[in-house]
């Protein structure tokens, strides 16, 4: 009978815990209430015509050598209002930005010697807060991706060509038409100081003769 007791004892004690679970239906309200934020990253204004998973890096001259810049996903986004297009690239864990530049029309893109799943280009880059003269690499996947890219990249740039083109070519049309209104204008100006002029020089004349007629009636 002494040997049970324990046992007895033991079984009390693991079955005792049990009341702890049991469902009491109380509410506890949280103590904080968050509100949802709304985040911006600076993309809302743009579509994206490019979206593929890369690894890139820059050209360290003091170094001389190449570093990570991080993997994530590059981007190019046209801008809804300007047509502009920009390069953007954001590390996949900490969506820190690590390319961030437009694409220029000077701008051309080349493959790697020796990696045909990687290219490169040199850009005026802002992703440190600053511009920054970068020489960029890129590395993709698969082949078809490096293509991909390249293709869509050197197709922005050449109309990003034609689009500065005909922005100039609508600036310089602007500035004739500015030019004719305004010479327009002082023609105009010019004509009605003219007929002033003309109208001012009759009113001067007509006293004189009344004062000649009244002399010549004199006599």
């Amino acid at each position: 009978m002494a040997s049970k007791e324990p046992e007895h004892e033991h079984r009390e004690d693991e079955e005792a815990p049990a009341a702890d679970d049991e469902d009491t239906g109380a509410q506890v309200a949280p103590i904080v209430k968050l509100e949802e934020v709304a985040v911006s990253t600076g993309e809302e204004n743009e579509d994206p015509i490019l979206d593929l998973k890369s690894k890139l890096y820059r050209f360290d001259k003091e170094g001389n050598q190449w570093k990570e810049r991080g993997a994530g996903t590059v981007k190019l986004l046209k801008h809804k209002e300007t047509g502009k297009v920009r390069l953007v690239m954001r590390q996949s864990k900490t969506l820190k930005i690590c390319a961030n530049h437009l694409v220029l029309p000077t701008m051309t893109v080349q493959e790697h010697a020796g990696n045909d799943k990687s290219c490169l280009w040199h850009a005026p880059d802002f992703s440190d807060g600053e511009l920054k003269d970068e020489l960029f690499c890129i590395r993709f996947a698969s082949v078809e991706n490096c293509k991909t890219f390249m293709e869509m990249f050197q197709e922005v740039a050449e109309s990003q060509k034609s689009y500065e083109e005909n922005k100039d070519a609508s600036a310089a049309a602007e500035s004739l038409e500015k030019l004719s209104v305004e010479e327009t204008k002082a023609e105009v100006k010019a004509g009605e100081e003219k007929a002033v002029a003309t109208k001012e020089e009759k009113e001067t004349e007509k006293p004189d003769e009344k004062k000649d007629g009244e002399t010549v009636s004199s006599t």
